[in-house]
């Protein structure tokens, strides 16, 4: 196992260098002066799109744009915004949550481009359905001297899309604060995810259109609570974050120190980690929406990294500065420790909760991502049995070190992210096109 973890280890320092993030944030930005700063001056149509004004039944596409988003919010918004923010900050200190907040500004044109061309290369497969995401739009937009790529991506993203992060902290958490074997999470875990994903994505839809909303409501009104009575202490934690940005220390309440390239790299790697843009897993899931506006669906997605990063994740990241935890081994057993100080008797059993919605929801999401990988490289029948090596690798990673874990991601999705951002990059002036065209359409239906 020393041996397995070394090996991604260096594979992680070898990725994750200062190229990665002028690739992910560099072409974020690209993309936001490309479209003209669109995110922020399309939220309100956006807001109406996901509120079902243009839904139609008859649209190619499995589910609506509300599920879509959904299905992808509950892979994105879930252990990443409570364990990964809790291990950018005591790796990064307070400065890395300052670039959690750029990646995820810049990451919404990403995410804006890259579910747009999901839409509008789609590939019947071999049951006559549409699907969508970064294999296909490569494969479909680009031609087929680029599938060297689509097959990169997609064979990377078997291994990226495994939720061995989601089962590895619960599993911790369970075990750490209320003594339940890490083999009985898994085994849970295992049943839960095969039971859900017999119904594909549809099933994945109905699911997580439920879960999430009412998670990240309870989520919303415990950390909000425990702001308004720490308010005090807010305005010093955000202070800490912009003078810390640029180097500072690591290991909340610690004083190690840490250098510049560092808090940038960590806190990008972990945004990417949490919100996923540029890796290519959302457009998996916007790429099965029903619509024949890929503009539109592009517009819902740019909603993901906002919510997830901006949002969630910069309000965790407030609850650990102010109450000043220690560094915990697992990054979910430290931000369960913040709330249950600034709640005590309550704020354990309520986050418990919430995590297990989170993991769960998470789990089933990335079900359906890890089978259009393998279903891409195989074919439906033989790829539909990696849904084996899915569930089993839940049990296998109850039992891994955080480390470990991370480690095999952080690798897997830098591989993902290369031919995702790429392609989104040789495609762009396809999307400028389609979304001038698209406003024109709609100031003459107005």
């Amino acid at each position: 196992m020393q041996i397995l973890n070394n090996f991604f280890a260096h594979a992680v320092d070898l990725l994750w260098g200062l190229p990665m993030v002028v690739l992910l944030i560099g072409g974020g930005i690209y993309f936001t002066l490309r479209i003209g700063f669109l995110p922020f001056r399309g939220m309100s149509h956006a807001l109406q799109i996901l509120r079902g004004k243009y839904d139609n039944p008859n649209d190619p596409g499995e589910i609506s744009h509300f599920r879509a988003l959904t299905s992808a919010l509950s892979a994105t918004i879930g252990m990443g915004n409570i364990s990964g923010v809790a291990i950018a900050v005591s790796v990064g200190g307070p400065g890395a949550v300052f670039w959690l907040w750029i990646a995820g500004l810049v990451g919404m044109s990403t995410k804006f481009f890259t579910c747009t061309l999901a839409t509008m290369f789609r590939k019947e497969d071999e049951r006559g359905i549409s699907q969508g995401g970064p294999m296909y739009f490569i494969e479909v937009g680009l031609g087929y001297r680029f599938k060297s790529l689509a097959i990169m991506f997609a064979l990377c993203g078997t291994v990226g899309c495994l939720a061995i992060f989601q089962v590895n902290q619960l599993a911790g958490l369970l075990q750490n604060n209320w003594g339940i074997g890490r083999g009985l999470t898994g085994l849970v875990c295992m049943l839960f995810v095969a039971i859900v994903i017999r119904g594909g994505i549809v099933r994945v839809g109905q699911v997580t259109s439920k879960i999430v909303p009412s998670m990240f409501i309870l989520y919303m009104v415990c950390a909000l609570y425990i702001l308004s009575s720490n308010i005090s202490q807010v305005l010093p934690a955000f202070k800490s974050i912009f003078t810390s940005a640029f180097g500072g220390m690591a290991l909340v309440g610690g004083g190690t120190g840490v250098v510049f390239r560092d808090v940038l790299i960590t806190g990008v790697r972990r945004a990417v980690f949490s919100n996923e843009a540029g890796i290519g897993t959302a457009p998996m899931a916007h790429g099965a929406a029903k619509t024949k506006e890929p503009v539109r669906e592009g517009l819902v997605a740019m909603l993901g990294p906002f919510l997830d990063t901006n949002l969630i994740c910069t309000i965790t990241a407030l609850i650990i500065l102010i109450t000043g935890v220690p560094a915990a081994e697992d990054g979910v057993v430290m931000t369960v420790s913040a709330f249950e100080k600034a709640m005590p008797g309550v704020g354990s059993p309520v986050l418990t909760l919430i995590i297990v919605l989170f993991s769960m929801s998470s789990m089933i999401s990335y079900s359906y991502y890890s089978l259009k990988c393998a279903r891409y490289l195989l074919g439906y029948n033989v790829g539909s049995k990696y849904i084996y090596v899915y569930i089993i690798s839940l049990l296998f990673a109850a039992y891994w070190t955080q480390d470990l874990v991370l480690n095999i991601l952080d690798t897997a999705f830098a591989l993902m992210a290369i031919p995702t951002v790429t392609a989104t990059l040789l495609l762009s002036r396809k999307v400028v096109g389609a979304t001038r065209e698209y406003y024109k359409r709609m100031r003459r239906s107005d």
